[in-house]
This record gives C-alpha cells, sequence and structure tokens, in this order.
C-alpha cells in the first residue's frame, strides 16, 4: 500500500513538473524574442533605442511589481490557483494584440503579461519547493526549468523571424502562445497538487513580503541575480542590434549569433543537474561567471568580429548562473514560505530585466551607438565575478543550504 501511495505521488509529480516545464517554454517564447522584434518596431514607428528599449523593460517592470505585491498569493490561495489565474491573465493579453496597431496599446499590453507572468511564475517557483526533497534536487530541477525556458527562447525568435521573413506580423507570435496558454490552463486545472505543509504560524500576507525584503539572505541572492540578469539580457535585447551592420568573414554566425546563443545556453542547463554533482555550486559559479566576464572583455577589447564569437559564446557559462543562483535563494527559507521568496527575488530580477537594457540604451543614444551600452554590461559582468568570488571563499548561506528543503 505504502509503494503504490510513493508510485501515485510519483507520477503526480512527474505530471507537475512537465506542467511547470511548459510554462517556462511558453514564458520564454515571448519575453526572448523581443531582441528581434526590437528593429522591426525602431522601423515601424521610428523610435530611438531607448525608446525601443520600453518593449522589453514595460514588462519587466510589471514583472517585478507582480512578484513583490502579489507573490505570497502562491503561499496564501495554494499553488493551483495561483497558476490558473495567471495563465488566464497571460492567455487575455496574448490575444488582445490582435485588436490594436499602436505602440502605447502594445506597451499597456505588455505590462498586463507582466503581472500575469509575476504571478504564475511565483506559483511555479513555490510548486518547485513542493515536489523537491532538499537542496541539490532543488537546484536540478530549476536547471532543467530554465533548459525547457532555454528552448522557448529559441523557438520565439525563430518563429518572430520567419513570420516577419514571410510577410507575416510578429503580433501572431502571442496570439500562439496565448492559444498554448489555455492549453496550459486546463493541464493545470486537471493536474494534481501536492498538499502545502505549514511550518509556521506566521501570517501570509503583503507584509511578510516586505518583511523579507529585509532579509540578508534574499537580498544578498536578490543582488547577485540581479547582476547576472543585467549581464544576460544585454545579449538577447541588443546583441541582434549591435551585430545588424556586421559584414566581416564571420556574417553567416552573426546572422545566427541569437540562436547559437540561446541554444548554448539551453544545453548548459539541461547538463546542469550533471554539472553540479561534479562540483562545488560555490565553484560553478566563480569560475563560469569569471568566463562571462572575459568574453564580454574580449568582445570589447577585440571589437566587433570577436563579439560575434564570443557574446554568444557567453551563453554556454550563463547556463546555470540564474536557475543555480535562483534555486539556492529560494532553498534558504521553509518551503511555505517560497512563494513569498521567489516573489521578492522576481522583484529585483525583472527591475534588473527592466533597468539594465534601458541604462544601456541611453548610453547608446549619448554616444551614438549600442557597442558603448555594452561597456556597461561588462562592468555588471565583472561585478557578478566578485560577488561569485565571495561566496567560494565564505559561503555565508552553507548553514541554511546543508538542511533539507522540506
Amino acid at each position: 500500500m505504502v509503494n503504490h501511495m510513493k508510485e501515485l505521488d510519483n507520477c503526480g509529480n512527474s505530471r507537475i513538473r512537465i506542467l511547470t516545464y511548459l510554462m517556462f517554454f511558453m514564458f520564454a517564447m515571448t519575453s526572448d524574442a523581443v531582441g528581434v522584434i526590437i528593429p522591426e518596431l525602431i522601423n515601424t514607428f521610428d523610435l530611438s533605442m531607448s525608446q525601443a528599449s520600453a518593449f522589453h523593460y514595460m514588462p519587466m517592470l510589471f514583472i517585478a511589481l507582480s512578484g513583490l505585491f502579489l507573490g505570497f498569493l502562491a503561499d496564501k490561495l495554494g499553488r493551483k490557483v495561483t497558476i490558473l489565474i495567471g495563465l488566464l491573465l497571460f492567455a487575455l493579453a496574448s490575444f488582445m494584440f490582435a485588436l490594436g496597431e499602436s505602440f502605447y496599446y502594445f506597451l499597456c499590453l505588455l505590462a498586463l503579461v507582466g503581472i500575469a507572468i509575476g504571478v504564475f511564475k511565483t506559483g511555479a517557483l513555490g510548486l518547485i519547493g513542493d515536489i523537491s526533497t532538499n537542496s541539490k534536487q532543488h537546484s536540478s530541477t530549476m536547471n532543467t526549468v530554465e533548459g525547457f525556458f532555454g528552448v522557448g527562447a529559441m523557438v520565439g525568435p525563430a518563429i518572430v523571424s520567419y513570420l516577419l521573413i514571410t510577410g507575416v506580423s510578429w503580433k501572431y507570435l502571442y496570439f500562439g502562445a496565448g492559444a498554448f496558454c489555455l492549453i496550459l490552463c486546463w493541464l493545470a486545472y486537471k493536474a494534481e497538487y501536492p498538499q502545502l505543509k505549514r511550518s509556521s504560524t506566521q501570517n501570509i500576507n503583503l507584509a511578510s513580503t516586505f518583511s523579507m525584503m529585509k532579509n540578508p539572505y534574499a537580498l544578498g541572492y536578490s543582488l547577485a541575480i540581479g547582476l547576472y540578469v543585467a549581464t544576460e539580457v544585454a545579449i538577447y535585447v541588443w546583441m541582434p542590434t549591435l551585430l545588424l551592420n556586421y559584414e566581416g568573414e564571420l556574417a553567416l554566425i552573426a546572422t545566427y549569433a541569437l540562436t547559437i546563443f540561446f541554444t548554448l545556453r539551453a544545453l548548459g542547463r539541461f547538463l546542469g543537474g550533471w554539472i553540479l554533482n561534479q562540483f562545488s555550486w560555490q565553484q560553478v559559479m566563480f569560475w563560469f561567471s569569471l568566463a562571462i566576464s572575459l568574453c564580454y572583455l574580449g568582445a570589447m577589447v577585440y571589437g566587433i568580429s570577436a563579439a560575434v564569437i564570443l557574446l554568444p559564446l557567453s551563453g554556454l557559462f550563463m547556463s546555470m548562473m540564474y536557475p543555480t543562483l535562483n534555486s539556492k535563494g529560494i532553498s534558504c527559507f521553509p518551503v511555505d514560505q517560497h512563494g513569498s521568496v521567489a516573489g521578492v527575488i522576481l522583484f529585483f530580477t525583472a527591475l534588473s530585466a527592466a533597468l539594465g537594457p534601458l541604462l544601456m540604451g541611453l548610453v547608446g543614444d549619448i554616444f551614438g551607438h549600442v557597442k558603448y551600452g555594452f561597456y556597461l554590461a561588462t562592468g555588471f559582468a565583472f561585478m557578478l565575478c566578485i560577488l561569485a568570488a565571495y561566496n567560494l571563499f565564505r559561503d555565508p548561506s552553507g548553514h541554511l543550504l546543508t538542511a533539507d528543503a522540506k
């Protein structure tokens, strides 16, 4: 009887994992296609780089606000209800893209998309904690989840590129995402979710989320993730613009540079579980962040020809940074607070994803070329490397991560 119950639990957890993988895949299809859409927006609406970057930072800003102000819902209402609310809202916003042609109308819809993502993503991140037995398994699952995100990040830009080549509007990407989202809603509704176990009597509300903002571990991991995200989004938001007019010997690689970046990032994430079993996560974070920094530095020192190779290559080293840091930050807290802490970390994640490209766009406008924005991103990469070095030698959260996530 006990073995039969364990088999049912494992089957239910497998379905939950697949649902979570598909949610992140869908999210990535739209969010990481922005770099391909931005040049089209600049031409269509006669925008500057900083204006066009609003197409990226608008949803990220509202993901940040949603994570901060609504992240606690995953702990209070439960994972299932929270995920369903977020997915339905995402589907509604996606279908509404077909009803307008104004740039500002699109920005309003992207704000709604951001709110929806913030809601269902905190629910999904909390769910990963529910089905993980310890910190190592949590990190492994998170890397696989982000691997599916990486696949979606390849599919989204590829779809947009195909649509534009065939003369079809990029808006159909959102229509397809909306249809896919309705399928996910049905799967989420039918899925069996593990029961959330309470480890404390603390009230779960917005005040408890704000109290978590004072926690040094939540803030420390949020800072590290914020620096990483600012470094990563520089690639998929501005690299297509940086390489747009390149006509050298590596022109073919430049054409597919973003696809190469996403492919290497996805492959690295699927290998994440194995790599983390071979080496300590602190070592992996340091050496990978150092490699990212050197890729950026080499691209800036040796020019566009080097950037064609080094910037896409950085995706391989970026692969495990975000899921591992996110997992360790969440695993520092009891499982019944995972939704709230995920919301706090998501706030700083999305805020960095919004401000990083915006600042790069402003620097590019001031100095007359997007490459100057990449100098700023290089600084972010080295700051992340310094934090990773501190974590390697001091391991400030080690005592919290040795205990099981449950």
